[in-house]
């Protein structure tokens, strides 16, 4: 028996659950860090969950062709992968630095 809602193929709706679970734990792991350090914090794995999260939430909207859905994905995809970047740089620049 295939479950479907709203015409959606059982594995995609789970696909695309799977997504918005890796997105939101992004925000948990940040209220987790914060409170931790009784400040506002961005911890890396913040951006790791927004990339897995976002590229498997485009992957379902290209699967749903839905125009609106990509470009908002594509878009923050391109500003997560700039944020591991600069984590990264920063990173190496930490210990280039005696």
């Amino acid at each position: 028996m295939d479950l479907q809602f709203f015409d959606i193929p059982a594995m995609w709706l789970a696909f695309g659950f799977l997504g918005q679970a890796m997105f939101s734990m992004r925000f948990i792991v940040q209220w987790i860090a914060s409170e931790r350090q009784k400040k506002s914090v961005i911890p890396t794995a913040f951006w790791y969950l927004s990339i897995a999260g976002g590229l498997t939430l485009l992957v379902y909207a290209i699967h749903r062709r839905d125009p609106v859905f990509i470009v908002g994905q594509a878009t923050g995809l391109f500003v997560y992968l700039r944020n591991v970047h600069f984590v990264r740089r920063e990173r190496a620049q930490d210990l280039a630095t005696p």
